[in-house]
């Protein structure tokens, strides 16, 4: 069956206080965003992958493709003002029924084993939601303060996200909600459950200067 992966790079360097995205920072001499694609191309001979992002940067976007990988391969798309509009906007390049991955641009240290886990879980299940345990306690605020929660009961969510492109892509036709902050929230006001899979937690995303570093550190030691 054929494969795709929608990889959302719509963030800013806000955070981490450059002038660029994070998606084109150098990490260890190659933007970020190449160790994306990269992971993805590698996991799969048949993948396709659909780049959405902002408007501004379709050309520094190129410039990577251009410079590391096979651009037929790759299709460019420019992205929506929230995350849903993006994903949204880069599922309409999608033509065949086919598995869907979507991955954040920024969760640079996604190994094979991971992609390979959500799309086998898709085979059996039609969806995958890749998840790691809590370490911290956790609290959740109510009305009157407070109340804890037991955290093994808490999972934290990570991309790639993946389901049959016949379970995705009618239910991003439906209309924009701001508790939209992943595509299993989508799904999910669509009707349907999501099955949830052992994640990894060196999938790291970059969101803040420290988070290079881990990266950096991740890549030397080779635990990829």
């Amino acid at each position: 069956m054929k494969k795709y992966v929608v990889i959302v790079a719509g963030g800013s360097g806000s955070r981490m206080q450059q002038a660029i995205p994070k998606q084109f920072l150098l990490l260890k001499g190659k933007p970020v965003l190449y160790y994306t694609i990269h992971a993805f191309l590698e996991a799969y001979d048949d993948l396709q992958v659909i780049l959405v992002l902002p408007e501004d940067h379709i050309a520094r976007g190129q410039e990577v493709i251009d410079a590391f990988f096979d651009y037929k391969r790759i299709q460019i798309t420019v992205g929506g003002r929230t995350r849903f509009h993006s994903v949204q906007l880069g599922l309409k390049m999608v033509e065949d029924d086919s598995i869907v991955f979507v991955h954040d641009a920024v969760r640079c240290l996604v190994t094979t084993a991971l992609i390979h886990r959500c799309h086998d879980a898709v085979l059996e299940f039609g969806s995958a939601v890749p998840v790691t345990a809590s370490k911290d306690s956790v609290r959740l605020l109510t009305e009157n303060g407070n109340d804890a929660l037991d955290r093994n009961l808490v999972k934290l969510v990570q991309t790639p996200q993946a389901f049959y492109s016949k379970i995705l892509l009618p239910a991003f036709n439906i209309d924009y909600k701001d508790k939209f902050t992943d595509e299993a929230t989508v799904i999910e006001a669509f009707g349907l459950t999501v099955k949830l899979v052992e994640g990894d937690e060196n999938n790291i995303k970059i969101t803040r200067p420290v988070d290079m570093l881990i990266a950096e550190k991740i890549l030397d030691e080779g635990i990829l």
